[in-house]
């Protein structure tokens, strides 16, 4: 509802006919409509934190080559992208942040913040194996996350159209990010 219609234009009555229940059982159990849309961010972001999580503990101590890493990370951005809404949600909090700040914040807070600290301590995982060389990692997480949604994400939340035919194959984004961050931050 609040991708379809706007923050302003869902209440809490909506939610709950949508919920089929009571507002007030709405309201006893999230207190207002900022708290709905904070869960619903939460639970729009689950999957793609669940799974980089997963991706970076799954490998343990990252013996596998940071080339594979960086691909598997730019592919489960690539699905998080596709098979969400999250063009529709990036769009939402563009529109509705100018007037609501604590929108922007809390979608940052509640989604891409956790996935770039784990993204960041996995590269500073390699970087203590001798594997990359990335003083920052945060600010290398930020500039590989980067190279992937100047592409992938943005040119659709500006629905710029006709020039998205334009744009590159998601695959040849991801390998010469791949080949970019590698150039820079390879020992």
């Amino acid at each position: 509802m609040f991708l379809e219609r706007g923050f302003d234009n869902v209440n809490l009555d909506q939610v709950a006919k949508a919920a089929g229940t009571s507002r007030q059982t709405v309201y006893n159990q999230f207190g207002s409509k900022d708290a709905v849309f904070r869960e619903v961010v939460r639970g729009h972001w689950a999957t793609i934190r669940a799974e980089t999580e997963m991706m970076f503990q799954a490998t343990g101590d990252l013996d596998g080559e940071p080339a594979d890493m960086l691909a598997d990370f730019a592919d489960a951005l690539l699905r998080f992208v596709e098979e969400t809404d999250q063009i529709a949600f990036t769009r939402l909090v563009v529109a509705e942040s100018r007037r609501l700040p604590w929108i922007a914040a809390e979608f940052y807070r509640a989604g891409k913040e956790p996935v770039l600290k784990t993204f960041a301590h996995a590269l500073a995982t390699l970087t203590k194996k001798g594997r990359l060389s990335c003083r920052n990692p945060e600010l290398a997480a930020h500039q590989f996350m980067g190279l992937i949604q100047e592409f992938v994400i943005w040119p659709k939340v500006m629905a710029i159209g006709e020039g998205l035919r334009d744009l590159p194959s998601n695959r040849l984004v991801v390998k010469e990010a791949v080949t970019m961050f590698l150039a820079r931050y390879e020992p």
